[in-house]
């Protein structure tokens, strides 16, 4: 078993990040607290939570937050509202404020340095088509930099750069994790390397299914670079089909969020119980 800091590596996927919540929740009932927390899009927000306070009882906050989104409009919004932002915008069809309040209504630590936790998140910078790691600075600008989904969100700028959603750069941060010195990592994902592809069927599905092959090219060969002395888990979603339809993968489908929590969770419980057996 590899010793040295653990790491929660925390990957984008929208809605679909409240599998997440459920994975946080099985771990830290499990007493396993990461020195270090690396995020992308929606896990720079869930990211941020716990490692604000890496404790059970900031998960169940954060369950009551995705709750919250469940019950209103945040990932969906109107169609007349994101059609009038898009006229006013040309860029985006929704506004930032709603997260950014949301954000800093839940987050109590106003910059990523004091946070309990050591945490980075990752955006792609425009002007520099480069990805960018916030490891200091104000956090919830970071957070909104991080998960500013192209075409939904707008770019976020920061010290005179724009940033976009750090899932076009880095979606599973395994590779930093690893560089920042962690020895044992628990990557925390949203379904979507699981189940194998499907050809597309529709001419919507072709860049969905083009983005999900260059994310799990990524990650596969960021795995695939650890060292020997490097543990990694890939903790379970417990879902029993792939999300690479336009269905499953589209950012405003809330309606499962409660069903995606609790199956993270149990399928988690039972990862990690085989695995304490494992060892004994």
């Amino acid at each position: 078993m590899a010793t040295g800091e653990v790491a929660f590596v925390l990957g984008g996927g929208g809605q679909l990040g409240a599998h997440e919540v459920g994975m946080l929740r099985a771990l830290l009932e499990r007493g396993i607290v990461p020195d270090l927390v690396v995020g992308t899009s929606i896990g720079a927000i869930n990211g941020a939570a716990v490692a604000a306070e890496p404790t059970t009882e900031a998960v169940a906050r954060l369950s009551e937050v995705w709750s919250r989104i469940e019950r209103s409009d945040f990932f969906d919004g109107s169609i007349v509202g994101r059609l009038t932002t898009l006229a006013r915008s040309r860029t985006h069809l929704q506004s930032n404020e709603a997260l950014r309040t949301l954000l800093e209504e839940s987050l109590a630590v106003g910059r990523i340095e004091d946070l309990a936790v050591r945490f980075e998140c990752v955006a792609a910078c425009v002007e520099t088509a480069s990805e960018r790691w916030f490891d200091s600075g104000p956090l919830v600008d970071a957070v909104l930099a991080s998960s500013a989904v192209p075409g939904l969100l707008p770019a976020v700028e920061i010290g005179g750069e724009h940033f976009l959603d750090g899932g076009i750069v880095n979606s599973i941060p395994v590779g930093r994790a690893a560089a920042l010195g962690a020895r044992e990592i628990y990557v925390l994902h949203v379904g979507r390397v699981e189940q194998p592809l499907r050809v597309p069927r529709w001419p919507w599905e072709v860049g969905l299914v083009a983005f999900e092959i260059a994310r799990r090219h990524r990650f596969f060969g960021d795995l695939a670079a650890l060292g020997e002395d490097v543990a990694v888990h890939v903790m379970p979603t417990g879902r029993t089909s792939s999300p690479t339809t336009l269905a499953g993968l589209r950012f405003g489908d809330t309606s499962r969020i409660a069903g995606h929590i609790a199956g993270a969770y149990e399928a988690s419980l039972r990862y990690l119980s085989e695995q304490g057996s494992a060892r004994r």
